[in-house]
């Protein structure tokens, strides 16, 4: 329950706040490990662990911030992917970090469906890198799930702005996210994920990723994030052919039909009209 001073709070307060609790995991990711470990005993690899990490947000932030204070201790490169993260800790380290974490409540809905958005970014970013042959997917994959921690972390720590925001939409006072957030909360959720990296301190590489500079890395963690949100929303949401059609401007090797595959959620109907739709914005633009 929030005290009514914090609902006074700017994003400066919050974030602050938010980034000085412990960060919890989600609780499949010990099922994981355990399930793991029931089948390989203590002979675990550090990409089988990272591939745990990485379809955790939370899990991925604690291990990415105790793998960067290590690298401070050791004056190595800074830490950019779930792997690299994962190889500082050792799996003892790892198994130690995971272990001791608090986990997440999961009966809180909305948590979960922006959880499941973020890994959902996080896997086209992974996908749709590749086939741009980006000089790193894994960075970029990093950067979009932790994209989302601004919200993420209220639902967790204050489900009740995430909430009112929801209300907001769903009540028609608003019909935009950003318009909804800035309303109830008097800053876009964006701006407390960029706070709340500036006082983790988290590789500036990410940062960047994260704030959306403009270049085709950035671009196209901004067109997953997007992306993923459109496709949570459902898959009538009448703005998936403007997210296909800018994924193919950005990876034009890639075929539109090869590209909407990789969007989880549409059948084949569904699909193939996103497909013509995105075809025909980029015959326009032509």
């Amino acid at each position: 329950m929030l005290k009514p001073h914090q609902m006074r709070w700017g994003v400066d307060q919050w974030a602050a706040y938010l980034s000085a609790q412990e960060l919890p995991c989600m609780p499949r990711s010990k099922f994981m490990l355990a399930a793991l470990e029931q089948v390989q005993g203590e002979f675990l690899s550090a990409r089988e662990l990272a591939d745990i990490a990485s379809a955790d947000p939370f899990l991925c932030l604690r291990l990415l911030r105790e793998a960067e204070k290590r690298r401070t201790q050791r004056l190595g490169h800074e830490t950019t992917t779930t792997l690299a993260a994962v190889m500082q800790l050792g799996v003892d380290g790892f198994r130690k970090l995971l272990l001791s974490s608090p986990e997440t409540d999961e009966t809180n809905l909305g948590l979960a469906a922006c959880e499941a958005r973020a890994h959902l970014a996080a896997q086209l970013a992974q996908q749709w890198g590749a086939a741009r042959s980006d000089i790193s997917p894994e960075e970029v994959a990093l950067a979009t799930l932790l994209s989302e921690m601004g919200e993420l972390l209220l639902w967790a720590f204050a489900p009740e702005l995430p909430l009112a925001v929801v209300e907001a939409l769903e009540s028609g006072r608003a019909e935009r996210s950003a318009r909804a957030q800035d309303d109830v909360c008097g800053f876009v959720f964006k701006q407390l994920t960029l706070k709340c990296t500036m006082i983790w301190n988290l590789p500036l590489l990410l940062q960047q990723l994260i704030r959306g500079v403009d270049n085709p890395r950035a671009n196209l963690s901004r067109i997953c994030a997007d992306t993923a949100r459109h496709l949570a929303a459902g898959p009538d949401n009448p703005a998936l052919p403007s997210d296909l059609a800018a994924a193919k401007k950005l990876i034009p090797a890639a075929s539109l039909e090869w590209l909407a595959e990789r969007m989880a959620g549409l059948d084949d109907a569904r699909r193939g009209a996103v497909i013509a739709a995105a075809d025909e914005l980029l015959r326009a633009g032509d």
